[in-house]
């Protein structure tokens, strides 16, 4: 008596449009081995995939198999495409089986496999569900290809959105706070450069942002967030960019920025400082005698860790960590603001800010100029084609590589656009901090101090044992010192500088008395 395994095997479609349940299977093939008096060693069921054979209850099978060579005779299943739907691999693994002894066989297919001519039929049993499949699949990449270019996010909704469908059953994905929030943040601050892009990752999980460090550089490379889906290549149309059908959460300039930090070609990042709370100066502090950058550390005393700011070369040149910090929350109280003179800091920085925007209408016409060039030479290279001097695919390859171009061009002009000369409710905010400068920076949290300390000294700072010196500060800062001097009291009382200010006086006037 012949002795078989019964391989069962359904997944969820085939189970729910054609009946291929378990329990229905078993039973007809129950039904043929009691018929044919074939013995029933085991019965497999497996819930799986037949596109390969990485499946887990066949990769038990075919050990148990090989473990007990000779067992079983026979391989029984309802028809081909429970066994395999790829052609390739099943005739390797027909082969496979019929070396531990084991004849695969489909009880609704039957084939005598020592017959040449039945091979021919063997291959028609396993080409039909594998073109099948094929076809199925082809349908549901050309379905989700038209569904993107028709500017929809097809699957599971990226870091800062959430799926929803609307009245009509449509599904698109829409802005999910606090995520949307802390990815804009995370934009700004890679834009910024103040931080590379591992710090500002712990910065955001620090704020909430529950993401692995692959998946979120996978999202800052996500033109989704401003309002883009990318198409990829296939076959002759090239890779390109769609507008979204929903919200985005950055600019088209951000985002495009972003990619030039990330890529090398706008700014560089800060290098990686791992800071203790100990040194929120740590890396901002140059060396008064060797010019290196000072590193911090604690030394070990007879009761506790002292912390100090320390050269690692071999100046030796070392401070106090405590007596450097709250030195610098006393420089920086020379930048908070003097109170009567609010009014008049308003003023000046509002005028400096049109004195640089005036420069930007120079970046302005730069690049609307370059991109009426790359327009110019594109249509000249569509008229060309059009009488027939160049090959349609030579226009295809100069259309790929202008259109990256162009879009961010637009996207810069479309930024230009947006921004506003008014600039009183920021400076009304920007004062406001300003005038409480030393307690902010008292209390903030480490990363907080040293963004602070970053927007103050775009250049580092130099401790020469007694004073801070710096080449620059921030220019708002700049023009808040120089106006604050005016109003700084010497130590008789008197205000200095006041040939700074204009010595002439408006003449009282009386007005006379009539009825």
């Amino acid at each position: 008596m012949k002795v078989a395994d019964l391989y069962i095997r359904v997944s969820t479609d085939e189970q729910a449009e054609k009946g291929y349940s378990q329990r229905s299977q078993e039973e007809m093939l129950l039904k043929y081995c009691n018929i044919n008096s074939i013995q029933v060693r085991k019965v497999i069921f497996e819930d799986h995939s037949a596109k390969t054979f990485n499946r887990p209850q066949w990769i038990k099978l075919m050990s148990d198999l090989r473990r007990e060579k000779g067992q079983t005779d026979l391989l029984l299943f309802l028809k081909w495409d429970r066994f395999s739907r790829n052609s390739c691999d099943a005739y390797q693994m027909i082969y496979e089986l019929r070396k531990l002894g084991v004849e695969p066989q489909a009880i609704e297919q039957p084939l005598d496999l020592s017959v040449p001519e039945n091979k021919m039929m063997l291959a028609f049993y396993l080409a039909a569900p594998e073109v099948e499949n094929d076809r199925r699949a082809l349908n549901v990449f050309h379905g989700m290809r038209r569904a993107k270019k028709d500017g929809r996010w097809m699957g599971t909704a990226p870091i800062g959105y959430k799926n929803k469908t609307d009245e009509n059953s449509h599904k698109f994905i829409a802005p999910a706070e606090p995520n949307a929030g802390i990815m804009r943040w995370v934009f700004e601050e890679i834009e910024r450069g103040q931080f590379n892009t591992e710090q500002i990752w712990e910065m955001a999980k620090l704020r909430g942002l529950q993401c692995s460090k692959n998946n979120f550089w996978t999202a800052i490379r996500n033109p989704v967030y401003c309002g883009k889906i990318f198409i990829p290549k296939y076959k002759d149309e090239e890779a390109h960019f769609v507008n979204g059908k929903h919200e985005p959460i950055i600019s088209e300039a951000l985002y495009y920025d972003v990619q030039d930090v990330l890529d090398g070609r706008k700014k560089k990042q800060r290098t990686k400082i791992m800071v203790d709370d100990h040194f929120p100066l740590r890396g901002f502090l140059i060396c008064p005698q060797c010019g290196k950058l000072l590193t911090g550390s604690s030394s070990k005393g007879k009761y506790k860790y002292y912390p100090y700011y320390h050269c690692s070369s071999i100046c030796g040149c070392r401070f106090g960590a405590d007596n450097l910090n709250r030195l610098f929350v006393t420089e920086l109280k020379k930048y908070v603001p003097h109170p009567m003179m609010v009014k008049l800091y308003k003023t000046a920085i509002g005028h400096i800010y049109k004195d640089k925007v005036k420069g930007q209408m120079d970046e302005y016409s730069q690049v609307l100029s370059e991109l009426e060039g790359l327009n110019k030479e594109l249509n000249t290279a569509r008229k060309l084609m059009l009488k027939e001097e160049i090959e349609p695919s030579e226009y295809r390859a100069l259309k790929a590589e202008y259109q990256p171009k162009i879009e961010r061009l637009e996207a810069k002009l479309s930024n230009f656009s947006g921004r506003s000369n008014n600039i009183d409710e920021v400076l009304e905010k920007g004062i406001s901090k300003l005038s409480q400068l030393d307690l902010i920076y008292q209390k903030g949290t480490t990363i907080a101090k040293r963004q602070i300390i970053s927007s103050i000294y775009p250049e580092k700072l130099i401790f020469d044992g007694f004073n801070y010196r710096t080449p620059r500060v921030n220019e708002v800062i700049r023009v808040v010192s120089s106006l604050d001097a005016i109003f700084s009291e010497n130590k008789n009382g008197t205000l200095l500088n006041f040939s700074a200010m204009s010595h002439k006086v408006t003449p009282q006037r009386f007005e006379l008395w009539t009825h």
